[in-house]
């Protein structure tokens, strides 16, 4: 956690916080091209299935937000999935989307940009 950003650590402070708080299998969080974040768990309903990624994302088209900049997505997987990936290229911010993983505590195992 200690090499990154200020702003990073704070996304991946409210995404390992929305994940417990729920306990969803995965929890998110994402600052979009106005600096604003936004924060989600896995929605598993029988009608509706989203990403942590995707609810975040979501949430940022629906506040009219122009970009994603930065995402964190923590879960037992530590990978972005191909869906998540698409979602996250769709909706880039003008230097794409800086994504790191890490698992349910925390830790991060890699980043990416996508």
């Amino acid at each position: 956690m200690s090499d990154l950003s200020a702003e990073d650590k704070k996304l991946l402070t409210l995404a390992r916080a929305t994940r417990a708080r729920v306990g969803a299998a995965e929890g998110a969080a994402v600052r979009d091209t106005d600096g604003r974040t936004y924060a989600a768990a896995t929605v598993d309903l029988p009608s509706l299935q989203l990403t942590a990624v995707q609810c975040c994302v979501a949430m940022a088209v629906a506040a009219g937000s122009a970009g994603i900049d930065a995402v964190v997505v923590l879960g037992e997987s530590g990978a972005l999935a191909d869906t998540d990936r698409a979602v996250l290229g769709d909706f880039a911010g003008s230097d794409g989307v800086v994504a790191h993983l890490g698992d349910p505590r925390g830790t991060i195992a890699a980043t990416v940009t996508v």
